[in-house]
């Protein structure tokens, strides 16, 4: 996808030297160097890391500077329960593309029920709650699919899916792309992980690096796991 075209371009660094290094999220390494050296992004962007790392801070400072709600949904979205996001999307800015949809969707496993409760009261299609958390998830996306073309925004979505259902998911991403979206996705799955075409950042105490699939420690990890499971979980249980 041609730069002219993408939702995002670039997130650009605003001065950092002033923020407080001892404050959360400031100390976060991945977060210090994306306020320092700014984050070129692709048609398809896949970020992975252990938790407390990062990914979701930098997802959901992202979707809030591109205008959407920190609990999910869409630019429209106002719904909210409690605020607990940091203020780090007030310190960057985003190069958008000039010809870019600016629509965008935000989706995160953690406040999908509340979103739901939202959607429900909005008189939304298809009565999420009456399906299990992984059906609704995917019967939000394929249903959104139909309106929304621009920027989306997953964070950890494997929380409401089965291998199956990754794969799925991967299948609907892959429909998104096809019609002219830009996709950022925070994950600790392999197979979300595998998206076709994207760029993968794993961050962690280095900050943030892009890596190859096969040179990432959570797919080296799993394969681990996977072909000892008793032997893996022996030696990293504690």
């Amino acid at each position: 996808m041609a730069e002219l075209f993408l939702p995002l371009r670039r997130i650009e660094p605003m001065g950092a030297a002033e923020l407080d290094a001892g404050r959360w999220p400031y100390y976060l390494p991945p977060v210090r160097q994306l306020l320092y050296e700014g984050l070129d992004l692709g048609e398809a962007t896949v970020i992975v890391g252990e938790n407390g790392s990062g990914k979701s801070t930098l997802v959901e400072a992202i979707a809030m500077a591109y205008g959407m709600n920190p609990e999910g949904g869409s630019t429209g979205a106002m719904h909210r329960t409690q605020e607990s996001e940091s203020s780090l999307h007030e310190h960057f800015k985003l190069l958008k593309g000039a010809a870019a949809p600016r629509k965008g969707f935000f989706l995160r496993a953690e406040t999908m029920h509340s979103f739901y409760t939202y959607l429900d009261e909005s008189r939304f299609e298809t009565k999420l709650h009456e399906r299990s958390h992984g059906e609704s998830f995917l019967d939000l996306v394929e249903e959104r699919i139909r309106y929304i073309k621009g920027l989306w925004i997953f964070d950890e979505p494997e929380s409401a899916l089965s291998l199956s259902g990754c794969v799925k998911l991967l299948g609907l991403i892959e429909r998104l792309r096809e019609q002219g979206s830009q996709i950022i996705l925070s994950t600790h799955s392999p197979v979300l992980a595998a998206m076709r075409d994207a760029q993968i950042y794993e961050v962690g105490g280095w900050g943030m690096r892009q890596r190859p699939y096969d040179q990432l420690e959570l797919v080296n990890n799993w394969r681990d796991c996977l072909d000892d499971p008793r032997g893996f979980i022996s030696r990293y249980a504690g």
